[in-house]
């Protein structure tokens, strides 16, 4: 079993994938449910979309040269895609933040885009003031810039033999869900990734940046790691209005979420002072504007994050969650299963660089 998690690109017109036969299936206008046939009664089917609001109907698979023989029942299909779900949930903080809140722009064909177009403009300038109004205006116009980000395709494998299926039938046991699992679960760490480590990706004219690789983000000194113990509660929450101060001189205002490491998850349960009926998390709280506080497991030690949730800010380029798509080798003999997402990060600045990130490091 390949347990590298691999971000790849399928082109439109017919470009490359890590598996050619699967990247030939994908380009084009292709829905992933084209991977997803299910037998029930003995019969194939396939869900498609109805609508643009994510709705489904069953309708009967048709073989053709884009999709495959049916495998799995819809039982083993609803056991896997648990998993996929429950993973997906646990492992994707950052991400998860985004879609509660809204902050998303959801793509219409995710697998026929590999590079979002977007633009960004300058401030045209301050209004008139004077008695009579009379006085002509300067026309000025904004100015544009047209930006690119990439749209890959994050995606990890797993394999399962026709026999050890048939043996798991017979017995009546219900499907091995350990690979799918694991495949799901570094996908999501690569999503993850991608959001809170030191890490960029460069494809067609443009980057995906991270919390911590975005080259307009607001920065701050750390002086004294929070967890050493001549840190005190104070020190901290001086630290948190630091960054709150370079967000305003930036022209962000909130609402703020706060990212620590798993290593200041306790200290922020520490008293803020003996005697002070509050947690340093309580105080930290009290601060206008910082909405929560959040642990990212993959950000690196002694890094603060502080987002401004706002579209003008961030936002989820969102193609689907999580994945799992099948299909057949070798007569039927072998199947095929791929755990894949498209989820981007955008973070956004204006054209004088100001941006609602601050990094505290």
């Amino acid at each position: 079993m390949d347990m590298e998690t691999n971000v790849t690109y399928v082109d439109p017109e017919g470009g490359s994938f890590s598996d050619p036969e699967i990247g030939a299936k994908l380009s084009g206008g292709f829905s992933v449910n084209q991977l997803r046939p299910f037998i029930v009664n003995g019969k194939a089917y396939v869900n498609r979309p109805i609508d643009n609001k994510g709705n489904m109907k069953v309708v009967p698979f048709v073989a053709n040269n884009v999709v495959h023989n049916a495998v799995l029942q819809r039982d083993e299909w609803i056991e896997i895609d648990r998993v996929v779900q429950k993973i997906a949930r646990e492992r994707l903080v950052g991400a998860a933040d985004l879609l509660t809140r809204g902050l998303t722009y959801n793509l219409t064909n995710p697998m026929g885009k590999t590079v979002l177009e977007y633009q960004d403009m300058n401030d045209p300038g301050e209004a008139n003031m004077d008695m009579d109004a009379a006085t002509q205006h300067k026309n000025d116009r904004p100015v544009f810039e047209t930006k690119y980000l990439p749209i890959p395709i994050i995606h990890s494998d797993f394999t399962i033999a026709q026999r050890v299926l048939e043996a798991s039938r017979t017995h009546g046991d219900p499907i091995d869900t350990t690979m799918a699992e694991a495949c799901t679960r570094r996908v999501a760490e690569k999503v993850e990734d991608m959001i809170f480590t030191n890490t960029s990706f460069t494809y067609g004219g443009g980057s995906i940046r991270s919390y911590i690789s975005d080259t307009n983000k607001n920065t701050v000194t750390l002086s004294t790691n929070w967890d050493a113990s001549s840190k005190t509660g104070a020190q901290i929450v001086d630290d948190v209005i630091a960054m709150k101060q370079a967000m305003i001189d930036a022209k962000h205002y909130g609402p703020f979420v706060m990212y620590i490491p798993t290593s200041y998850e306790t200290v922020l349960d520490d008293d803020y002072v003996s005697g002070y009926p509050k947690t340093i998390r309580e105080r930290i709280l009290e601060i206008s504007g910082v909405d929560s506080i959040k642990v990212a497991d993959r950000l690196a030690a002694d890094t603060v994050v502080m987002v401004e949730m706002s579209s003008s800010t961030v936002r989820l380029v969102n193609g689907f969650a999580p994945t799992v798509l099948q299909w057949s080798t070798q007569g039927g003999l072998m199947h095929h299963f791929k755990v894949m997402a498209i989820q981007v990060l955008q973070i956004r600045a204006d054209q004088d660089g100001n941006s609602g990130l601050c990094v505290l490091s």
